[in-house]
């Protein structure tokens, strides 16, 4: 499969990282793109940086030269992991003034698994009003609301909870952690 990991300026950096830690390029075809911000906000939540695995492609939001910004070449699914509420707003109303953006509209435009993943607490209005835009135009809101029956005991174990969702939704196979009502291993 064919995946676009989009990553904004929200904070959480960490769960586009173990993200991608769990989508082998010798798999899947796994291409990255960042926000103007998010190189911002990785650096202050990822010190070492975001460490991609060799074969993980890049693209610019500059440019519109790339595969995906075409309904005649989109991925088989996008995930913006973290997504921003400026994300979330001008996705919500077909703004496509970058790369990220246009991408992430031709995936609701081509009906293509769009996978949002908001960090943001509280919500406004705006926000809601948005998401239900978001959800009838076709894309999965998955929030970034971790979950505790498998007791984490660490931060990553914690975003994982997230993490392993997301590879759900993808339909990637994981291990990450238990399943409800599962005996672990």
């Amino acid at each position: 499969m064919r995946f676009l990991i989009a990553i904004t300026g929200a904070s959480g950096s960490l769960y586009a990282q173990r993200l991608l830690d769990h989508l082998d390029p010798a798999e899947h075809e796994v291409h990255v793109i960042l926000s103007a911000y998010a190189s911002a906000v990785l650096s202050e939540e990822l010190p070492e940086g975001l460490q991609l695995r060799p074969g993980v492609q890049t693209h610019s939001t500059r440019s519109m030269n790339l595969p995906f910004a075409s309904g005649s070449n989109p991925p088989d699914a996008m995930v913006v992991i973290p997504c921003s509420m400026g994300t979330v707003g001008r996705i919500a109303h077909g703004l496509s003034s970058d790369a990220l953006l246009r991408c992430a509209d031709v995936m609701l435009k081509e009906r293509r698994r769009l996978i949002l993943v908001p960090r943001e607490t509280p919500l406004s209005l705006i926000h809601l009003r948005n998401f239900e835009l978001l959800i009838q135009a076709g894309a999965t809101l998955l929030p970034a609301n971790p979950s505790y029956y498998t007791r984490p005991q660490t931060v990553q174990d914690v975003v994982d909870t997230v993490v392993a969702r997301v590879l759900d939704h993808l339909e990637v196979p994981h291990r990450l952690i238990a399943r409800w009502q599962e005996e672990p291993e």
